[in-house]
């Protein structure tokens, strides 16, 4: 691992503390595993995002997945 420095304001720092109390965890661990939430949430977005982008580049047909949806039917019994 690598040792860094970052800046808290007070009030950030003392609300970080009381979780990483409340959660039974060190200042650090807490930091790091929000970072890591926070990256993957921003991962989520831009595959999202690019999604959204293909889609409209691309629109789907009324038709295209019809030929799935009958064969999702299920059948009588």
């Amino acid at each position: 691992m690598e040792i860094v420095q970052i800046v808290l304001d007070k009030k950030l720092l003392h609300a970080t503390d009381r979780a990483a109390r409340q959660t039974r965890r060190n200042r650090s661990a807490l930091i790091r595993d929000a970072l890591r939430a926070h990256l993957r949430t921003l991962e989520t977005q831009i595959r999202e995002k690019r999604d959204r982008e293909g889609y409209l580049r691309q629109p789907q047909s009324d038709d295209e997945f019809l030929p799935w949806e009958r064969e999702a039917i299920w059948p009588e019994e």
